[in-house]
């Protein structure tokens, strides 16, 4: 199942010009792959002084990981143009590790930057994944990615 750019929007917390990704190509329970141009949109709202830091990398990532989770619990949000949406559940990212960053910017790297998230384990709490972002076979970012995930709150009650 492919998602265009409004598709993810609906499953995301972010929205307008903080959507970075374009497009999911594939997933499956384990791993999401995206597609985005957006490291080259002088609009983007991440770039400072007109460049985009390599470090904005773990953000497409983030989301990436975010439409992930999206997917894997249940149906499809409402359409943004419905009567009734759905709000995504929520998750912080916690930490990143072993972050390998072979550019310093992104802005300046030609092409469509092809996002890799791949699930290793996780819970109703938290999730770890490993990430990558290349542009064509070139690795730019690369790490691991721990999310805590935004719990319900607990209803509380009075029994009679």
């Amino acid at each position: 199942m492919r998602l265009n750019r409004d598709e993810i929007a609906a499953r995301i917390p972010h929205a307008g010009r903080m959507v970075l990704l374009d497009e999911v190509t594939e997933w499956d329970d384990e791993r999401i792959v995206c597609r985005t141009a957006m490291h080259q949109d002088r609009g983007n709202p991440l770039l400072v002084a007109g460049q985009l830091s390599s470090v904005c990398a773990i953000e497409f990532a983030a989301q990436a990981m975010a439409v992930h989770g999206s997917l894997l619990t249940g149906p499809s949000p409402a359409s943004p143009t419905s009567a009734v949406t759905m709000k995504p559940r929520a998750g912080f990212l916690a930490s990143v590790r072993n972050v390998q960053m072979e550019v310093a910017r992104l802005d300046d790297v030609r092409g469509v930057l092809t996002i890799q998230a791949t699930r290793e384990s996780g819970d109703d709490a938290r999730v770890l994944y490993l990430f990558e972002v290349r542009s064509g076979d070139r690795m730019l970012v690369s790490g691991r990615a721990a999310v805590v995930l935004q719990m319900p709150e607990p209803r509380i009650g009075i029994a009679a």
